[in-house]
């Protein structure tokens, strides 16, 4: 399971550990902790039956990345290596003996121009990145909140967001772009022309409860696992974040 959790202190006081005991996911990707390390509680440090690996960003309450693993991976990184990426906390990797996992948050591009274009070369040299191990032959998972709408199926109102971004031209051509290097939108592969699937909505103007929202968290698998997959879904009844869980079931 993935999750944008919208700040991990936040989330626990709505519910996070009730989700975690009911859903019991083997593992699950969380993002926008928004806390450092140094700040961790015990709770959060030693939680029963999970692995628990973090990576904050260097800015106080912002961004940051974990994952839960029932199972010990065989490697953990931090990042991709790249630090003007790293040091906002994006990527957690867990490397387990049938496939790399990566959990990310990925940049949003609403405050300026410059981090439109910080977004778009993150999604550059994250394709990049996947594209060398996938030439390796590795079995790759990435989940997280894109901070991106595909097609218009995926947000309510497409029209009065084609300038806004998150559902911008250039960014949507990001998604076609790895979808053409091989990476499959898991939920569309079983839910094709499903409308009203969304997995964020703004706290403002009631949006959640009408369903005005987004689908901008995503498993994507690359196409040589793609077989594996059983089954994607989105949990919009969760609640606790102004996003919602979604999940993979994998055979493996």
């Amino acid at each position: 399971m993935s999750w944008n959790v919208n700040g991990v202190r936040a989330v626990l006081k709505k519910g996070f550990w009730e989700f975690l005991e009911k859903e019991s996911p083997d593992i699950l990707g969380i993002q926008e902790t928004k806390i450092q390390e140094d700040q961790l509680l015990d709770e959060l440090l030693e939680v029963r039956d999970y692995h628990v690996y973090w990576h904050s960003a260097q800015k106080k309450g912002y961004s940051g990345v974990a994952t839960f693993s029932k199972w010990e991976p065989i490697r953990v990184q931090h990042g991709l290596g790249i630090d003007k990426y790293d040091s906002e906390g994006r990527v957690l990797i867990t490397d387990y003996p049938e496939f790399m996992l990566f959990n990310i948050y990925f940049p949003n591009g609403k405050s300026s121009q410059e981090r439109l274009e910080y977004k778009l070369e993150f999604y550059a040299d994250l394709l990049n990145y996947l594209d060398e191990l996938k030439s390796q032959g590795k079995h790759l998972v990435i989940c997280g909140d894109y901070n991106t709408a595909h097609k218009e199926i995926d947000l309510k109102n497409p029209k009065q967001n084609e300038k806004n971004s998150g559902f911008m031209p250039i960014e949507r051509e990001w998604i076609d772009r790895y979808i053409e290097h091989g990476y499959v939108d898991t939920f569309r592969s079983f839910h094709p022309d499903e409308p009203d699937q969304y997995t964020w909505w703004t706290y403002r103007f009631g949006a959640r409860k009408r369903n005005i929202g987004w689908r901008i968290d995503y498993f994507f698998v690359s196409d040589n696992f793609v077989d594996r997959v059983k089954d994607a879904f989105i949990l919009p009844d969760v609640m606790g974040s102004d996003h919602c869980p979604i999940g993979l079931e994998l055979d493996v």
